[in-house]
């Protein structure tokens, strides 16, 4: 009897001790993206292209042309040659404007809005490209000074789930993310 029972005893070990080294060679699954944060975030689609989920299996530009808050941006985008750019960066963060935003510095500035729009490779993609960073950027290391596409720097200042972008653009939706970014929408068109 005390045999049968050891080597009851050995296999239940040895199938405890397999089932673990089995175990150990799944790796975990990542880690989900946090929840985006913002008061704009309610205006995003819950279901279909322009949502959250649906934005996360896209590159940047054609996820943004999916929500409704980003159309005037896009459109921007097309016109700067910029497209195919964003969606083929292998990593990014883009602070994007608002519908709104860029109605207010057209409002503001019609002629120097006109004048950017008839350059369109040259003046609109700069101003375009001061709204990216390489890298995609987590909330949690979002403030401090970051260097653009074009060269130039934008401060971000802010912690949790509250930043504003050059002193005065507030993210009203952020940490949202695509196939190969992650996007802080902006209440302001920020200038170089």
């Amino acid at each position: 009897m005390h045999g049968r029972l050891k080597v009851l005893m050995g296999g239940l070990v040895a199938l405890t001790l397999l089932g673990a080294a089995c175990g150990a060679d799944e790796p975990a699954p990542p880690p989900a993206p946090a929840a985006p944060f913002g008061s704009a975030c309610s205006e995003v689609p819950s279901d279909g292209d322009g949502s959250f989920e649906g934005m996360m299996t896209v590159p940047v530009a054609t996820a943004a042309s999916a929500n409704p808050l980003l159309t005037t941006l896009v459109q921007d985008v097309e016109l700067a040659g910029l497209f195919d750019t964003l969606n083929t960066a292998p990593d990014l963060t883009v602070f994007a404007p608002t519908n709104a935003a860029f109605d207010a510095v057209a409002a503001a500035d019609p002629e120097g809005v006109a004048a950017m729009m008839a350059d369109p490779t040259g003046a609109l993609a700069d101003l375009l490209t001061y709204h990216v960073v390489e890298g995609q950027i987590p909330p949690g290391e979002l403030a401090g000074d970051h260097t653009t596409l074009n060269g130039a720097t934008l401060t971000v200042e802010g912690s949790g789930e509250a930043f504003t972008v050059n002193g005065s653009a507030m993210v009203v939706c952020g940490d949202v993310h695509t196939d190969n970014a992650t996007v802080y929408i902006v209440d302001s068109v920020l200038m170089p």
